[in-house]
């Protein structure tokens, strides 16, 4: 049979052309997919920091119970927004662990230097040295609060030589500091340039008192490592942290690594599920339209004795073979294509520039694999009707395909379409991530639908369209409108694609706008100040007490971004949060309070907005028990509900409630109010130049700059749309390219009946203003109802935005691409003369 699918494959390259670019598109979106998991799975992070340490005690991820399901209580496990601490006891306790010859702890400042403003640069105390290892490679520790070591990746390009000074900026505070000597490491090109004071000055510059950012164990030489490492995780679990072994130090010491893993194996697995289900529609389509084109031979070889089984293993050898030969493509595309993207998440932030492609192996085998797996059983199930008839019947199966489907198939389609229905409800009934996902399976379950029960949808439809068909284009509609009903099962594949194309597109671009869109606009409303006084460095709290005291100006609020994590429905969520000074808010912030009042907010008290209520099932005057962004947990009174949560996060605290539990402690910005005739800004200015970096601009660029990072963080949605969407597209052009192919023996006995070329070409247009019509109809349907649902559930608003341009994008592109692939194959069949088209293989 291999024999037999490898010549039939050399002998009708045209058909297996179409099918082999849709089995290698999908192999390619599906390898870069799965890459990203792999190399995700894989990334570890560079432990050079602790290089010394056999092990290292943090707290990077927080552990929440869940439901109880069976029996069995469910844990998911998040990453800390910021970095979490331990308390300094730890470290005592782990230097009384038999065999530890000392227990450092880390202390972790952001801090800035003047000389290197733009080198990712961190502060440590002197203590910590022992860690990496450092050594001192000129000049001396430094002994005073004045005094500070650096290592060579700062002190190489600057010239920060023993004796030097430079300003450093941390705490908001910019401070000037002599050189004392400088570090060297085993490994200087890896990891953040480092910075060493004094252990007690580091203890003074620390925002979390009494804590360490890390402890790492040194070991004796003569100790028992096991009996070490078990004691020092029961130290740790008893903390409620964890103990970092090996590779996964480097997790510890940049936990930008383990956000970047978690984005990696979350994005990744997200994408390739949806690429997974829309290349199961693509290649079962295609595979499924491939073998029906070949009725006329599957049915002689069915004459002249080949029995059901012979038939189905020649086919499926062909396309085990396509598949093969797919992957041999489609692998190597993946791995391009998954750099790519790599270089593309990195140039935009979501990943470390340390982050790499990573494996191959495993990603090439699934995805190859699974491929195979669906064109196999598209091609069995096609091949069912063909294989199951009695010879003698077999050749007269070809006279006219089969309209419709069998009961299971009606039954199967009305059950996704049910299940559809009824996602709506729920994704109504929710909010954040869970309509999300409820909104992704109502799409895919309203396309499976069509998908199932588009004979009958393509049967109706040409009944439907007859008169107008007719009407517009006279006898050649009439043509056309037969063409439709007879070929109603045989356009499923095209009728699919396009729906999954406008479906897929008109939902996932247009939310993505619409979200972007919210947050500017509440943004945009909800600011009432007209100034804003920023820093890169951050603002101590006392900006905003300054502020105050500037001449016309009425209110200034110092507003701190941060996030924390909050129970829901399924499971917690890292939710986007502010920490404010309520003082004088009223007058500069507008969060559209529902219920309850700003001016209740105390420490131990939150508000928050309404739709993260409804989800975490809080009311006002109630608890709402939440973790800070550190991984403190806290039971704060609602004191009030806003409707502005995608401009200005979905929970608002005081301020002071986040003392301590952000990783800088500092202020982002301070909105600040004046009179209308207000002609301080030279006051204003004199106070920006008081903190490092500071500067003062009117919000209307504070909207841009968040628009702006909605538009970065909504990148990834879109890079997902564009490539689904373009690999639907392709699929369709596919398809209808395959079809009107395999209509050359059709088209040619029209003509020889005395059809003119110009009929032929105007039934042909007649058929796709049909089937594009019904198409792009049902698509944008599923569109409007899926995005009006989700819009609905996520920003509240009635009616989502969906601007002319986009749809005419959308759908004109569609519609010209699909003409395009049906017209340019049909103008090439009619050039081939009638009665050489009559002995054309099908």
């Amino acid at each position: 049979m291999f024999r037999l699918a490898a010549q039939t494959l050399r002998h009708r390259t045209g058909g297996f052309l179409a099918t082999f670019a849709a089995l290698a598109a999908g192999v390619t979106v599906l390898m870069t997919c799965a890459l990203l998991v792999e190399s995700g799975w894989r990334h570890q992070g560079d432990p050079y920091r602790y290089g010394a340490a056999v092990a290292v005690v943090a707290d990077r991820d927080l552990t929440v119970d869940g439901p109880t399901v069976l029996g069995e209580t469910e844990r998911t496990t998040v990453l800390l927004p910021e970095r979490g601490s331990v308390p300094e006891k730890v470290a005592g306790d782990l230097a009384d662990v038999p065999g530890v010859e000392r227990a450092v702890g880390d202390r972790r400042l952001v801090v800035t230097t003047t000389a290197a403003p733009r080198l990712p640069t961190t502060g440590h105390g002197w203590s910590s040295t022992a860690l990496a290892p450092h050594r001192l490679v000129s000049g001396r520790p430094p002994r005073s609060d004045g005094e500070i070591a650096v290592d060579a990746r700062l002190a190489g390009p600057t010239g920060l030589d023993p004796g030097a000074t430079t300003q450093v900026v941390t705490g908001g505070v910019s401070r000037t500091y002599e050189v004392s000597g400088v570090v060297g490491a085993d490994d200087a090109a890896s990891g953040r340039a480092a910075l060493f004071f004094t252990d007690a000055h580091a203890t003074a510059l620390d925002p979390h008192p009494g804590r360490f950012d890390a402890v790492g164990v040194l070991t004796a030489p003569d100790a028992d490592r096991d009996a070490v490492l078990a004691e020092v995780r029961r130290i740790a679990d008893t903390a409620g942290a964890t103990a970092y072994t090996g590779d996964d130090r480097g997790l510890a010491a940049e936990p930008e690594s383990a956000a970047a893993r978690s984005l990696a194996l979350g994005a990744g697995a997200a994408f390739a599920g949806y690429a997974a289900a829309v290349v199961g529609f693509v290649v079962a389509g295609t595979v499924g339209l491939s073998v029906r084109h070949r009725r006329r031979d599957l049915a002689l070889l069915r004459a002249v004795a080949a029995t059901p089984g012979q038939v189905r293993s020649m086919l499926l050898a062909e396309v085990g073979l396509l598949a093969l030969l797919a992957g041999a493509v489609g692998v190597p595309a993946g791995l391009l294509a998954s750099r790519r993207v790599r270089d593309a998440l990195v140039s935009r932030g979501f990943l470390p520039d340390d982050f790499a492609v990573q494996g191959g192996a495993l990603s090439a085998a699934a995805v190859v694999v699974t491929v195979a797996a669906v064109a196999l059983l598209s091609a069995w199930i096609a091949a069912l009707r063909v294989t199951r008839i009695r010879p003698t019947e077999a050749l007269g199966e070809t006279a006219v395909e089969p309209a419709t489907g069998g009961r299971v198939r009606l039954v199967c389609g009305l059950a996704c379409v049910a299940g559809a229905l009824s996602l709506t409800v729920l994704t109504g009934a929710t909010d954040g991530q869970t309509a999300l996902g409820a909104a992704m399976g109502m799409l895919y379950l309203f396309v499976l639908g069509v998908a199932l029960l588009a004979p009958w949808i393509n049967q109706t439809a040409a009944r439907l369209l007859g008169p107008v068909l007719r009407t517009v284009w006279g006898d050649s509609g009439y043509l056309a409108a037969a063409n439709l009903r007879a070929h109603a099962r045989g356009t499923v594949a095209v009728l699919t694609a396009l729906v999954l194309s406008v479906g897929l597109g008109g939902t996932v671009w247009f939310l993505q706008g619409n979200l972007e869109r919210q947050a500017a606009v509440q943004s945009r409303e909800g600011v009432l100040a007209g100034y804003a006084l920023t820093s890169g460095a951050g603002l101590p709290a006392s900006a905003a007490a300054e502020a105050r005291r500037v001449p016309g100006v009425v209110a200034a609020t110092g507003v701190r971004r941060t996030s924390v994590v909050v129970p829901d429905r399924l499971e917690p969520q890292t939710v986007p949060a502010q920490g404010i000074d309520p003082l004088g808010a009223d007058r500069t912030l507008d969060l559209k309070v529902r219920s309850g009042s700003l001016d209740a907010l105390r420490e131990g008290t939150v508000a928050v907005s309404t739709a993260r209520a409804d989800a975490a099932g809080w009311r006002l005057g109630g608890e709402a028990r939440l973790w800070l962004g550190d991984g403190t947990p806290v039971t704060l009174r609602v004191v009030a509900l806003y409707e502005r949560g995608w401009g200005f996060g979905d929970v608002t605290l005081h301020r002071r409630t986040l003392d301590g539990h952000t990783v800088t402690g500092l202020d982002d910005r301070v909105l600040i109010r004046t009179t209308p005739d207000f002609g301080g800004e030279d006051a204003l200015a004199e106070l920006a130049r008081r903190y490092p970096g500071g500067q003062v601009t009117d919000t209307d660029r504070l909207t841009g700059e968040l628009a702006e990072d909605v538009a970065v963080s909504g990148w990834l949605n879109k890079m997902l749309v564009t490539v689904l969407v373009g690999y639907a597209v392709l699929a369709a052009a596919n398809t209808l390219v395959m079809a009107a192919l395999a209509r050359t023996r059709e088209l040619s006995l029209l003509r020889l009946v005395g059809v003119t070329r110009g009929q032929v070409k105007r039934m042909v247009h007649a058929e796709q203003a049909g089937l594009l019509g019904v198409a792009l109809l049902i698509g944008a349907a599923i569109a409007a109802v899926t995005l009006t649902t989700i819009v609905r559930a996520v920003t509240g608003a009635a009616v989502p935005h969906v601007p002319a341009a986009g749809w005419a994008v959308l759908l004109g592109g569609t519609s010209a691409l699909a003409l395009l692939a049906t017209m340019v194959p049909v103008t090439h069949v009619l050039r081939t003369a009638p009665v050489e088209g009559m002995g054309v293989r099908e």
